[in-house]
C-alpha cells in the first residue's frame, strides 16, 4: 500500500493515480492523514478492496493533483527522531569514530513539510541529508530484532536539512534547533508499507540537484544500526506511537564534509530519492 497527505487529505495509490480515502471508504475512514496510522490495520485490509471498487465510486474518490499541495504524509507525529553518524562512508567523510550506540536527536515536528514545498533558507550554512525515514504503525515499546518490522507502517524519503552554524555552536552543539527550522523536514510524497519491498533493508537512496549534479548516493544497507536494530534500541527507552518517525542518518557526500566546504542556495532545487518509494522535490528559496 502507498499513501499520502494531498490537500490534507488522506490520499491511496490506485492504478497511476491517487483514490481520497475518506470518499472512497464511503466515510469509514478519517480524512486526516494522521489518524490514519492509529488504524493501519484495519487501513491495510480495507485497500486490498480497492481494485474492486464500482467505477463510480473510484471516479468520485479520483484525486487531481493538478496544483495539489503535497504535506507530510504522517503530518503531527508525537516524536521525530533523527540518528546521526549512521553510514560508515559518512563517519569516515567526518572523521569521525563509529559510535557504539546510535547518536539520537531530533527535528521538531514544526519543521515538517511536504513534497515540492518551498524552503526558506535562514542565514547561515545550510546542508543537505538525504535519508530513509520509517514511520511507526503500530505501538511498540521493548521491539525485539524479530519484531521490529511488524511496528512499522511503512518508509518514506526525508531530507535532514541542516544549519551548520547553529548545529555546531558549543560547548554542547545545538543539533535539534540547527536542524528544525521551518520547513527542514522534508517528508514524501508517500509512505509504502514493507510488503511493497523485496528487501526494506538494502535499498538505494541519495540527493541530486535538480539540473543534474548528484551529491549523495547509497544504501541503506551500509547503515551501522539497521532499522530492526534502531527500532529496538530507541523502544527500550521511548514506547514509539503510531505516526512516529525515525529519520536513520544520511550516506556520505554532505557539503559540510566537503573541501571546499559547499552549502545550498536560493534558487537550488534539491531532489531526494529512495529505491522503490520515490522521490521528494525540495525547492530552495531566500527567506523575506
Amino acid at each position: 500500500m502507498r499513501v499520502a497527505n494531498i490537500n490534507g487529505r488522506l490520499a491511496v495509490k490506485a492504478g497511476d493515480g491517487f483514490l481520497d480515502v475518506a470518499i472512497a471508504s464511503e466515510g469509514a475512514f478519517d480524512p486526516d492523514p494522521h489518524e490514519a496510522y492509529a488504524r493501519w490495520d484495519e487501513l491495510l485490509a480495507w485497500s486490498e478492496q480497492v481494485p474492486a471498487l464500482p467505477t463510480a465510486l473510484t471516479a468520485k474518490a479520483r484525486v487531481d493533483r493538478d496544483g495539489a499541495v503535497w504535506g507530510a504524509p504522517s503530518p503531527r507525529p508525537a516524536q521525530v527522531f533523527a540518528v546521526g553518524l549512521n553510514y560508515r562512508d559518512h563517519i569516515a567523510e567526518s572523521k569521525l569514530a563509529e559510535p557504539a550506540e546510535p547518536a539520537v536527536f531530533t527535528k521538531f515536528p514544526s519543521s515538517l513539510t511536504g513534497h515540492g514545498r518551498p524552503v526558506a533558507l535562514p542565514d547561515g550554512l545550510v546542508d543537505w541529508e538525504a535519508e530513509l525515514v520509517v514511520v511507526i504503525g503500530r505501538h511498540c515499546h521493548r521491539a525485539t530484532r524479530e519484531t521490529a518490522w511488524s511496528h512499522v507502517a511503512g518508509l518514506t524519503v526525508g531530507q535532514d536539512l541542516s544549519e551548520r552554524r547553529l548545529q555546531l555552536t558549543g560547548p554542547a552543539p545545538q543539533f535539534s534547533l540547527g536542524k528544525s527550522y521551518p520547513g527542514f523536514a522534508p517528508l514524501g510524497p508517500e509512505v509504502v508499507s514493507p510488503d511493497e519491498f523485496t528487501d526494506p533493508d538494502d535499498l538505494e537512496l541519495g540527493c541530486r540537484l535538480e539540473a543534474g549534479e548528484i551529491l549523495q548516493c547509497g544504501r541503506t544497507s551500509k547503515m551501522v544500526f539497521d532499522v530492526p536494530e534502531l527500532i529496538t534500541r530507541l523502544s527500550a527507552v521511548c514506547p514509539l506511537l503510531p505516526g512516529d518517525l525515525i529519520f536513520t542518518g544520511t550516506p556520505a557526500g554532505v557539503g559540510g564534509a566537503r573541501d571546499p566546504q559547499r552549502f545550498l542556495s536560493p534558487g537550488d532545487v534539491l531532489v531526494t530519492w529512495v529505491e522503490h518509494v520515490g522521490s521528494l522535490r525540495t525547492p530552495l528559496i531566500a527567506s523575506n
